[in-house]
């Protein structure tokens, strides 16, 4: 039998075959983020089966990061599910309107590629990369631990991936079972909220202030049985937060108390802010430290160098060659090459985020509005109402990104990314953020 919902018709008898139909309706639009399933009862009356054969349909999407189940209001397709591209649903910028919403950095810092590029073609030239080769250039890994020692990360291998969150899915993978419990910044890095339930996991919020994840709900987190914890050391997105020297003593005295949690320091802001790095690394039995060469050098250079305890290393490593193989040596090259003749000025281009970043807060709360940016290239400022907000500023000429992609359960907020601007459109900026929100004092995002 089937089943229709508005112009699309659901089908099966088993629950493999209810769930693809169901996936097949979000994968074409027919339903869109946030439309809400038929009762499982309803469904499974219609379709002539089991009600227990719907609920399993529904428990495979749901673990699947698909659909989201919340009590009385039913099953929902997820607002970002896993089978919806991305660019399905963004924030739409009409013509004439400033964006300072898409998290992108300020292309005017990125070094240039040209030499490094050459350096690395040359090197191809003499020395192509071939199958049974090493996996990572030893030059890129020399730098890569040294690094690593001037701030403080404790000894482990170096490992590489294309980017920070495909380091963070291997990690996870790693250690962890479907069902299992991740805790996670909130607000947060929309994307981590996407894959956590996309590799059938389960996000646990924590709170977060100016200096990073509260103690006392990392805490709580870890003891109702999270299993691993994703902590951004500074750079924070949305907010800015960065883990200050107190704030790391206070988590890892938590984590004392929990050795087995795989605990992940996400630097993905690695180039772009001056404020030192205090890492949870090495707090427990498994852990990992990764840091993106994206934000710093350009988001087309996806190279994610990692290091962490031997067990979790080799897994990361191992299962990289069962499938990329390896991240190519022209890339590692080209990073190799930035790295070794310092190409980027850190000291200026921390400087010229900061000047925007704090300029914007300074401004807001010139104005009455709190705003929060310690480091990176965001600025989130607290509001009572996301969706009155983000359209009086488009009428206004300005496009921020909403707070709804980037929150679990915490309060309402704006996040502004201030790569696109020049100082002297602050003031500007900020009068219209003003005009567009009343003040609210939050001393913590949630």
């Amino acid at each position: 039998m089937n089943f229709v919902v508005g112009e699309y018709t659901f089908s099966g008898q088993g629950a493999a075959e209810i769930a693809a139909s169901i996936e097949r309706a979000i994968g074409q639009g027919a339903l869109a983020p946030g439309a809400a399933l038929p009762p499982q009862r309803e469904l499974a009356a219609e379709l002539g089966v089991n009600p227990n054969t719907v609920a399993a349909a529904y428990r495979r999407l749901r673990e699947r990061g698909v659909i989201e189940t919340g009590g009385r209001r039913g099953s929902r397709v997820r607002p970002r599910p896993v089978t919806t591209a991305r660019d399905a649903i963004r924030l739409e910028v009409p013509a004439g309107v400033r964006d300072v919403s898409a998290g992108n950095p300020d292309v005017a810092l990125l070094p240039p590629l040209g030499e490094a590029l050459a350096e690395a073609a040359a090197r191809h030239a003499r020395h192509p990369m071939l199958y049974g080769q090493p996996p990572i250039d030893d030059e890129l890994g020399r730098l890569a631990r040294a690094a690593f020692d001037a701030d403080g990360v404790p000894d482990g291998p170096v490992g590489l991936t294309s980017g920070a969150l495909d380091a963070i899915e291997r990690a996870l993978v790693a250690h962890l079972r479907p069902g299992d419990v991740v805790a996670v910044e909130d607000p947060g890095w929309g994307s981590l909220f996407d894959l956590v339930p996309g590799l059938g996991l389960r996000t646990r919020p924590v709170g977060v202030d100016d200096e990073g994840p509260l103690p006392h709900e990392v805490d709580a987190a870890l003891r109702h049985g999270a299993r691993a914890l994703v902590v951004t050391g500074r750079g924070q997105n949305p907010t800015g937060a960065a883990v200050s020297a107190a704030r790391a003593a206070e988590l890892r005295a938590v984590l004392r108390d929990h050795p087995h949690v795989l605990v992940i320091d996400d630097d993905h802001a690695y180039g772009l802010t001056g404020l030192p790095l205090h890492p949870l690394a090495g707090s427990t039995e498994h852990w990992m430290l990764v840091r993106s060469t994206a934000k710093a050098y350009g988001p087309d250079l996806r190279l994610g160098v990692l290091t962490g305890d031997p067990v979790t290393v080799d897994r990361i490593r191992g299962r990289y060659r069962l499938g990329p193989g390896w991240v190519s040596h022209l890339l590692q090259h080209t990073v190799a090459h930035l790295w070794r003749t310092e190409t980027l000025d850190l000291a200026a281009v921390s400087s010229s985020y900061a000047a925007r970043r704090e300029g914007l807060v300074r401004a807001l709360a010139e104005r009455g509005i709190t705003a929060h940016g310690r480091s990176g290239m965001n600025v989130w400022v607290p509001v009572p109402d996301e969706t009155g907000v983000v359209t009086r500023l488009l009428q206004a000429g300005w496009a921020v990104a909403p707070g709804a992609r980037f929150r679990l359960g915490s309060a309402p907020g704006i996040r502004v990314t201030v790569s696109p601007l020049a100082v002297h459109e602050v003031p500007g900026l900020a009068d219209a953020i003003a005009a567009a929100v009343r003040p609210h004092g939050a001393e913590r995002f949630g």
